[in-house]
């Protein structure tokens, strides 16, 4: 049984799933131009037209409300709502104002990410997140989009995954902008940070009632051998850039002093400036939880890959296998992580409600006269509610979950090879097939029962 009032949805992101990559005055981001590049993304793969959700957002509205769902997790596109990250495009934001409207009128509650890496082109071509003025521009799209949609919506995210944008976009080059900059990474991460705060300042200002959050993708991680001084120093490096550069600065008021030590090669002293991590720990009313698998970190080099890493600082280490099952990215299925993670969150930053705003599996799906049968795909979701209701019995103020994803889309460099969706997408009709998963995701949200 979960508690009354915990909150069941799905969630999506602007690119992977609206296409009409040129409708109604949208500008162009830099996920645009990363498609183009040649060999960029899986397939030659395209933005366009992802699963068409700009044109058959009422009837995807519909679909969520037949399944159940409590709440919708999407985030705006910034390109859609400052055309060159400046101009204000009405027509854009009057999309998500109907979009706002629809999921209201079927008793769906919206939660809006303000950015989910769609940065438009003309900001990157003048440095992007490395550049400081990004930051301010950010303020501005936040206050254009707060002003629209601020008088209706009560949960709003400001960031999803800043570690990615940064260090996969940055660093390692196989994300937009397709960077392999490691000064630049880091400071791209600590400016979306200083982001955060000034959209967290537009979200008080026009919405005083909201909550205010962020959403990162955290990890439990572990030495592969923890007797072996090199895997526990790789450990404690990765531990650092992919949790604690973003929740220390955020939650307890200050960057940790061994990050800022293995950083300091890269710039972290130089960009960050008086009075910006004040800004970043002005508050954060919610935590937003993406949980796909744990790290297994070896100090042994990664030898075959031969790539720039995102490991900024720690750019040797590897992730051994353990003869686990994996998903269709490669990715161990590890459900206690959840568990371990949630408890540890709850541990060390108290007070904080916590929500899983991402958990999923890809997998490769056959559809069937009789539908979608994605009995890998069920397996994950039931035993990663379980981990997550295990956290609940420990104690751990969760107050939600949002599968990833609700629709098959467009899968970042993976193209559209890469199926996470609870709704099979055949992107050559567009035809929405809902797949075992929803049917079982559907019944544990109608009873509030995973049984």
């Amino acid at each position: 049984m979960f508690p009354d009032g915990f909150v069941w949805g799905a969630a999506t992101a602007s690119f992977q799933v609206e296409g009409s990559t040129t409708a109604d005055g949208r500008g162009r981001s830099i996920w645009d131009t990363f498609c183009a590049r040649p060999g960029a993304v899986a397939g030659g793969d395209t933005g366009e037209p992802a699963a068409d959700h700009y044109r058959r957002m009422s009837d995807d509205v519909r679909m969520m409300a037949e399944l159940g769902l409590r709440a919708y997790r999407f985030s705006v596109a910034w390109p859609r709502v400052r055309a060159g990250g400046r101009v204000v495009n009405e027509a854009g934001l009057d999309f998500y104002d109907r979009l706002v409207d629809e999921l209201l009128r079927h008793g769906i509650a919206p939660w809006p990410t303000l950015y989910h890496w769609d940065l438009p082109q003309e900001l990157e071509d003048r440095g992007g997140w490395a550049n400081r003025d990004t930051v301010h521009r950010f303020a501005e799209y936040a206050d254009s989009v707060l002003g629209r949609l601020g008088d209706r919506v009560w949960n709003w995210t400001t960031f999803n995954e800043p570690w990615c944008a940064a260090f996969l976009g940055y660093a390692a080059g196989v994300h937009a902008p397709g960077r392999t900059e490691p000064r630049a990474a880091v400071a791209a991460g600590h400016h979306m940070l200083l982001a955060h705060g000034q959209g967290r300042a537009a979200i008080r200002e026009h919405a005083p009632r909201a909550a205010a959050g962020i959403t990162l993708n955290l990890f439990p991680v572990r030495a592969n051998d923890p007797e072996d001084e090199a895997d526990v120093e790789a450990a404690r490096r990765v531990d650092a850039l992919q949790n604690r550069f973003f929740l220390e600065p955020l939650l307890r008021g200050a960057y940790p002093p061994d990050l800022v030590a293995d950083l300091e090669p890269f710039g972290l002293d130089e960009v960050v400036e008086d009075g910006d991590v004040a800004r970043i720990s002005a508050g954060t009313d919610l935590l937003g939880v993406n949980y796909y698998h744990d790290h297994n970190v070896s100090g042994r080099p990664d030898e075959g890959s031969g790539r720039p890493s995102p490991w900024v600082g720690a750019e040797h280490v590897s992730f051994p296998g353990r003869g686990l099952p994996r998903t269709d990215m490669g990715w161990e299925v590890v459900p206690e992580g959840l568990t371990e993670l949630l408890v540890e969150l709850h541990r060390r930053y108290p007070g904080l409600p916590l929500y899983v705003t991402e958990n999923g599996a890809a997998y490769p799906d056959v559809v069937t006269d009789s539908g979608v049968d994605d009995v890998e795909r069920t397996e994950f979701l039931e035993s990663h509610l379980r981990a997550a209701h295990r956290a609940l019995e420990q104690g751990v103020d969760l107050r939600g979950y949002f599968y990833w994803s609700l629709l098959d889309n467009f899968e970042w460099a993976e193209g559209y090879a890469k199926r996470f969706g609870l709704v099979h997408v055949d992107y050559g009709t567009q035809r929405r097939t809902p797949k075992r998963s929803a049917y079982r995701y559907a019944r544990v949200i109608s009873e509030n029962v995973l049984r």
